[in-house]
């Protein structure tokens, strides 16, 4: 990766907010943090802050239909700042955020959430031993699910479906002849973290046991994982269920094979992949969980004139 940057300019940073995962252009960590008002034994993604300590990716975050309740959020965005600026080789910037919410809280949230973003107007902070001074000079917030596709629109042609299945959520848009369709804009609490839930409990109630979430995550992600058959079939019959539910929950908002094309976004992309039904010469599944935020910074530069 070569990145270029003229000091007169900000530099725009993608954000992908997610309950499972937070993602920049250029990378993908858990959405955990860890607060710690003395050092921490253990340093690996450690972010210092005004006085306290965070672990960075240690759990998910547990789902939340408002994101600025607390400042997990903001610490997130500090992490992936340290990332994004450490690849340029920046130690210090003024910059621009993109960001993004669930299609049809944008318009309620929008502002909300960018005052949250720019709660202050610099930071100071340490991450993985890094110091890092930022100077935030603005920040957009645009609809999820619909950036990973902005450079792509012109491929829609005819109707098509966009769903976008992240970690809480499952957004759905229509897309015809490249132009969304504002009416048409659904957001369900359906993201992989219900699969994950089931499985977690068909494993409990079948064998009395606890797996850990990194080797179901691993089976939901390429369909296997080195562990015993009975627990292996268990899991992927959870994941089938849950892909059966995705595909019955766009039927109910007029998905049709025979009339449309489906385009899946975000980590859930992979269980339709793996486990559902369907046609893939009418379906594509975008696996790239970056896309988002990559159209996050596609769709702020255009809206800062080609910045």
């Amino acid at each position: 990766m070569i990145f270029t940057n003229d000091n007169n300019k900000p530099v725009i940073i993608g954000l992908d907010h997610g309950y499972g995962n937070i993602k920049t252009a250029h990378a993908v960590f858990k959405t955990g943090v860890t607060a710690y008002d003395k050092e921490p034994t253990f340093k690996t993604n450690m972010l210092v802050y005004e006085g306290r300590y965070y672990l960075i990716g240690d759990e998910h975050k547990e789902f939340a239909a408002e994101k600025m309740q607390d400042q997990d959020y903001y610490i997130l965005t500090l992490a992936a700042i340290g990332i994004e600026l450490h690849l340029r080789g920046l130690s210090s910037a003024r910059v621009h955020l993109a960001a993004g919410l669930p299609l049809t809280w944008v318009s309620e949230q929008k502002e909300d959430f960018k005052a949250y973003l720019l709660q202050n107007k610099e930071a100071d902070f340490i991450f993985r031993g890094e110091s890092f001074h930022v100077e935030f000079v603005g920040a957009d917030v645009f609809p999820q699910g619909f950036s990973a596709v902005a450079d792509k629109l012109r491929e829609f042609r005819g109707v098509n479906m966009l769903c976008d299945i992240g970690n809480g959520t499952m957004n759905i848009m229509y897309i015809n002849n490249g132009r969304p369709v504002a009416s048409k804009c659904f957001t369900e609490k359906y993201g992989t973290h219900q699969c994950m839930l089931a499985a977690r409990e068909k494993l409990m109630q079948r064998f009395g046991v606890t797996v850990d979430d990194a080797v179901i995550e691993e089976v939901l992600r390429y369909g296997e994982a080195d562990i015993g058959k009975p627990y292996l079939e268990t899991v992927r019959e959870a994941a089938s269920d849950y892909a059966a539910g995705i595909m019955r929950r766009l039927r109910e908002h007029e998905y049709n094979p025979e009339l449309m094309k489906l385009y899946v976004v975000g980590g859930g992309g992979c269980l339709i992949k793996n486990f559902a039904d369907y046609d893939p010469s009418r379906v594509t599944i975008n696996s790239d969980i970056c896309a988002t935020a990559r159209g996050y910074e596609l769709l702020a530069q255009r809206s800062l004139g080609g910045v």
